[in-house]
């Protein structure tokens, strides 16, 4: 058993407990991400019960009052008001039905929740209302372009325009009878053509949309061209394609400033910007980017050397986080980030709960300084919810120790805890095929694996006993004379039920740990928690269903199962109030 030493807190004196518990690492079975477009033709055999599984209810995060949501659509800010539109189910908790819902917001944090904006309602869209974007036409018209599935089942390309502009709440959308507007012909897969991409202009002044496709297993990004943004023309050649990817759901294509965080508008092109293609990958159920360069007199895009596509390349995020989008806050001067976070319930259970899947907070995205990768933050209005926070001195982790952080509420709660590795001794050493698969390598060596320097980090929703526990934490290994930091986010003793998935998830983080600090920050939501590390450069977000640490009987602690001693350089937590959701 490791030391146990207290920690004093202010405002309130914290309590402090062995490390004990941390035995054999029981691994969960794997349940995969349900495929966005999959259809269930006994749609509610099951009876809802949301009423049943309130503990599991976000507090912060954006969902509807019941039923299924998958993929974020369409974000914008208009007249100063955010718009968030997403995939809904109106009859169910399982997908089907889909039809675009809609919400607005002054701050990203409180919301009101709109009729539906699209649903299906001509040939062209009667079999559903799919994923899309919304683009600013000349005169800041928004325009959405939209995936609709018309009696052939055919995935087709719809247009539709708000039929107010003066309204900023952009209640009622209408369809020019111009639609269909781009259809699967030549040769194009009609079930694998779908979820248009913002829209933007290139030099020449015409509009260029992207779309999701797929030939044989190659994914690829097919490419059109209009002068008017109703009648479109497919290039000869995609914007970028690559092999054994198979199909790219929701592409992202966008410009990312090289000189600071600032965002840039979707039709920035200069020496000053690198463009990044984001792709959901139907195979893996996760989502990849590459950085690269636009080359606008050929209309391709190439990734920068070391910029891979595929399964071996970078993501947004290595835990849950799929069909994601971005759109360009003019207001702010900042590129925000959606993305959808499904259960890690099985599909009886979340059909039982009455609802299933939630928005992550939105994050602002920008280039990494080393060009090499994007890096994400919660967005700064979030922490407007933050209430009596807590704070600590700096403090020496010792070996072995577990200490409670009190007077927050555990199971709603924003945590943000900065470590330094001043004086390290003998480090785990790691060959180059442990370099090769960090989320193996979490679950090898978990939050109850000791080692020499970690794993140290956070126990979130924690039993008091800590019989359950969700483990976020680092861990440090040396390859070729160089020091590797691993992140995990260890779900494998997240609850005493038996049912849910708890897949353990990691990820190497791109950070120095004798020259820099190693932070982290986690946004704990009663069934969500998202965590960040090395201050944006990794993302990690896990879905966990405990059976005793929910409501009050959740706790937090910082913990150190390492022989070597940690420092806490800082580390603040607050309580989360509830965001102000509305339904109209």
């Amino acid at each position: 058993m490791g030391s146990v030493r207290p920690i004093k807190i202010s405002p309130m004196a914290s309590s402090a407990v062995c490390f004990i518990g941390f035995c054999s690492v029981l691994l969960g079975f794997v349940v995969g991400i349900q495929a966005s477009h999959v259809v269930y033709r006994d749609l509610q055999s099951i009876e809802s019960s949301p009423k049943d599984h309130l503990p599991y209810r976000t507090a912060f995060h954006f969902q509807p009052a019941k039923n299924w949501m998958n993929d974020p659509n369409g974000p914008m800010v208009y007249k100063h008001v955010y718009h968030l539109f997403y995939q809904y189910n109106p009859y169910g908790a399982d997908w089907g039905n889909i039809v675009w819902a809609h919400a607005t917001s002054t701050d990203l944090v409180n919301w009101i929740h709109l009729k539906h904006a699209i649903y299906p309602s001509a040939p062209f869209d009667i079999n559903g209302t799919w994923s899309g974007s919304a683009s600013f036409l000349k005169g800041k018209k928004p325009a959405i372009l939209y995936t609709g599935i018309d009696p052939q089942r055919r995935q087709v390309q719809n247009l539709a325009f708000p039929k107010t502009l003066s309204d900023p709440y952009l209640i009622e959308w209408t369809k020019p009878p111009q639609n269909p507007l781009m259809e699967p012909i030549n040769g194009i897969n009609s079930s694998s053509f779908r979820d248009p991409t913002t829209s933007w202009q290139g030099p020449d002044g015409r509009w260029r949309v992207i779309i999701g496709n797929k030939r044989g297993h190659r994914g690829m990004a097919v490419l059109y061209r209009s002068k008017d943004f109703v009648h479109w023309t497919k290039a000869k050649h995609p914007l970028h394609s690559a092999k054994d990817t198979g199909m790219w759901e929701c592409p992202d294509f966008y410009p990312v400033s090289v000189e600071g965080e600032n965002g840039v508008d979707t039709s920035v092109i200069s020496k000053s910007v690198k463009h990044v293609l984001k792709n959901s990958l139907d195979d893996t159920r996760h989502d990849y980017y590459t950085i690269g360069t636009y080359y606008t007199n050929k209309d391709r895009y190439i990734p920068d050397a070391g910029s891979i596509d595929g399964d071996a390349g970078l993501r947004y995020d290595y835990g849950k986080f799929y069909a994601s989008k971005t759109f360009f806050d003019d207001v702010k001067n900042r590129r925000i980030l959606w993305g959808w976070i499904n259960e890690s319930l099985s599909r009886e259970d979340y059909i039982k709960q009455g609802w299933s899947g939630l928005q992550a907070i939105p994050r602002k995205i920008w280039l990494d300084k080393s060009r090499k990768q994007l890096v994400q933050w919660p967005v700064v209005e979030i922490e407007k919810l933050r209430v009596n926070g807590v704070h600590l001195p700096r403090t020496e982790l010792k070996e072995g120790s577990v200490h409670e952080i009190s007077g927050v509420t555990a199971s709603q709660a924003d945590v943000e805890v900065t470590f330094e590795l001043s004086k390290m001794g003998k480090i785990e050493e790691i060959d180059s095929n442990g370099l090769k698969n960090p989320q193996y390598l979490c679950s090898q060596k978990g939050a109850a694996v000791e080692g020499s320097v970690g794993p140290f980090g956070l126990l979130v929703l924690a039993s008091k006993s800590l019989e359950e526990r969700t483990a976020v934490f680092f861990r440090v290994f040396k390859s070729q004379n160089k020091y590797v930091v691993l992140m995990c986010s260890d779900q494998s003793r997240s609850s005493l039920r038996e049912e849910p998935d708890k897949t353990t998830y990691g990820t190497f983080l791109n950070v120095d740990p004798l020259r820099e600090k190693l932070s982290l920050r986690s946004l704990i939501d009663h069934s969500i928690v998202e965590s960040f590390g090395g201050n944006g450069k990794a993302c990690i977000t896990s879905r966990v269903y405990p059976k005793l640490a929910i409501d009050g009987g959740a706790h937090l602690y910082v913990f150190n199962n390492g022989t070597s001693s940690v420092m806490i350089s800082s580390l603040s937590a607050w309580s989360m109030k509830g965001a102000q959701i509305k339904y109209l």
